[in-house]
């Protein structure tokens, strides 16, 4: 689909930002476009400290939840800490496992099925774990919405702590305490969109502050800041910001604020974990003695993570970031990348029967503002990936619901300026149940009513959204020349990572390029092309990957005008700066 380029023009103050913070003038353009003009704020950004994290007790819930949870240690309670299926869940119930198991609780985990049980808290694993013997129980990235597991844990005689973030309703649980940091209807916590693991992180904080001999009895800061905790906690706590790493960056939440410092501090030690599993896990990607970005959580571990949870259950890759041995896991990493290969493969099929349901009904015309898909025999632990990829092709509000038999599991993902969210819960009458965020939210429904819910919905997307919504926009920071894309200027521009949501890898333009030599598709699928670029006298390599389509138009063309993310690319010790190419323009006919 054809991508309309929109160029930021240039900040009239990006060059008194640069003198003052002592940084090229690009990348001070490119803080003002993360509305970081205040130079403290800048250099705040580009300087992450775990010193600028807020105090854990500041966090609405957590005093309430760490009594509870310290009493329950004091008596010997069986605790089990309930968490979602996906990575974010998994590494927030690692992280308050591990807490727990260093304060000598009798801790436990569990994991609903993602087929059989579905998203979040459900009655029967409620009464399963009350039959356990289970006193407390702490969700984690899932409880928000759990009104009647809630109301069945108080009458079997179980506390329920909920720690989560996701969209809180003005009506809550009743439950022993909610940790949420938007917590309704007037919470200030000042980074409201915490991951779930972040959540836990910050839980587990104050909990290794009130376990420690340092700390005192009750909660809160003192006037010389959050109290000190041991040595063993301390080492826990930071390697925990490696687990917050994983979780805040699979989950896609904005990586500003908070967000921004686990994930800057937990990046840069996660290569070197203590945790056997999280290294077996990095040597099963290939990234053993390499430092580890967002790119590659994104790519390479997280959907090893998440591979468990979407091909069966996710017990086993809990197993791997709480009690594996060296040994087993290894074992565990080997089995979660067969599942992960084996994920690639049902997600192609059903991409590609997805694609043709799209074009044999011609949903792809502008008429159509929203795409409701659903079939008999799709996989529901990939429909979410699925769903992105029909984003990313059509430009459209997407669901896509697995059926089986009478019953179907939606996923859905969205597009900027449509809340998903939001569109679901005016078209609830026709679902079983539903929740997420604005731009990715899931479903359970029954099939009689994927008719009348996709009426529904695609009447609300058609009311909500223009012709225009519907075309792609790329956002250009600025305009480059060749000559600017230097090694020095990447250094420089590394400074704003990790990148991800709300903090994306900058995007250039440098217009009317000569093309020199012959372009060339590579990789294993030959879908990636490669070609070298000059202006001015200097040149840059540049890939582009998925592009293949336009080898001849590339191949023929004069001049070519690129939209980039600019790279540092190494390769046997040898650095260079070159251009991953998103889109491009053919300045002359093609032949």
């Amino acid at each position: 689909m054809a991508k309309q380029w929109q160029i930021c023009p240039d900040w009239p103050g990006r060059d008194d930002l640069a003198r003052r913070l002592h940084i090229s003038p690009l990348l001070a353009q490119l803080l003002h476009h993360r509305n970081l003009d205040d130079p403290d704020a800048a250099r705040t950004f580009l300087q992450p400290t775990l010193k600028d994290l807020e105090d854990p007790a500041s966090l609405p819930g957590v005093l309430a939840a760490a009594d509870r949870i310290c009493r329950a240690v004091d008596r010997r309670e069986k605790v089990f800490i309930y968490g979602d299926y996906d990575v974010d869940g998994l590494t927030g119930t690692a992280i308050l496992w591990h807490c727990l198991k260093l304060a000598d609780a009798d801790v436990h985990c569990y994991v609903p099925h993602r087929i059989e049980e579905g998203y979040g808290l459900n009655c029967q694993a409620i009464t399963d774990l009350a039959d356990q013997g289970a006193k407390l129980i702490i969700s984690v990235d899932c409880g928000i919405s759990a009104f009647e597991p809630a109301k069945l844990a108080s009458q079997l005689g179980l506390d329920l702590i909920i720690t989560d973030h996701h969209r809180p309703d003005s009506d809550l649980p009743a439950c022993h305490t909610i940790v949420h940091p938007a917590l309704p209807p007037d919470s200030s916590y000042p980074c409201q969109y915490l991951s779930g693991a972040g959540v836990a992180f910050k839980l587990a904080w104050f909990l290794a502050q009130r376990f420690s001999d340092s700390a005192p009895p009750t909660s809160s800061a003192s006037a010389n800041g959050p109290p000190r905790v041991s040595d063993s906690f301390r080492e826990f706590l930071i390697s925990a910001t490696g687990l917050a790493a994983l979780g805040t960056i699979a989950d896609v939440v904005p990586l500003t604020g908070e967000n921004r410092i686990l994930a800057a501090f937990g990046l840069k030690g996660l290569a070197g974990s203590s945790y056997p599993g999280i290294q077996a896990l990095i040597e099963s990607a290939g990234l053993t003695g390499s430092a580890i970005d967002s790119y590659d959580i994104g790519f390479k571990l997280a959907p090893r993570i998440n591979a468990a949870g979407r091909m069966g259950h996710a017990r086993l890759a809990l197993d791997l970031l709480t009690g594996a041995t060296k040994a087993r896991a290894v074992k565990i990493a080997a089995y979660l990348e067969q599942q992960n290969r084996q994920r690639r493969k049902v997600e192609k099929d059903i991409t590609d029967q997805a694609v043709r349901l799209v074009t044999d009904q011609k949903l792809d015309t502008p008429e159509a503002r929203a795409l409701v898909l659903a079939q008999q025999g799709w996989h529901a632990g990939v429909i979410g990936i699925v769903a992105s990829r029909i984003v990313d092709r059509f430009h459209r509000p997407t669901v896509m619901i697995a059926l089986e038999d009478s019953q179907g599991q939606g996923s859905a993902r969205s597009i900027p300026g449509f809340n998903i969210f939001e569109a679901f819960h005016a078209c609830r009458q026709h679902l079983t149940t539903f929740g997420g965020h604005a731009m990715a939210a899931g479903l359970s429904i029954s099939a009689e009513n994927i008719k009348p819910f996709t009426e529904a919905f695609t009447q609300y997307a058609a009311d909500h959204l223009s012709p225009a919504d519907l075309q792609p926009v790329l956002r250009i920071d600025a305009v480059a020349s060749l000559d600017m894309i230097t090694e020095e200027l990447l250094i420089d521009i590394n400074r704003l990572a990790p990148f991800g949501q709300a903090n994306p890898r900058p995007l250039l333009v440098t217009e009317a390029c000569t093309v020199i030599g012959e372009p060339r598709t590579v990789g294993k699928t030959k879908k990636t092309l490669q070609f070298t670029v000059a202006r001015d006298s200097t040149s840059r390599k540049c890939v582009a990957f998925g592009q293949a389509r336009l080898l001849k138009k590339l191949s023929s063309c004069q001049t070519v005008s690129l939209v980039y993310r600019p790279i540092l690319n190494e390769f046997n010790g040898h650095r260079s700066a070159e251009l991953q190419v998103e889109d491009m323009h053919f300045n002359k006919s093609a032949k």
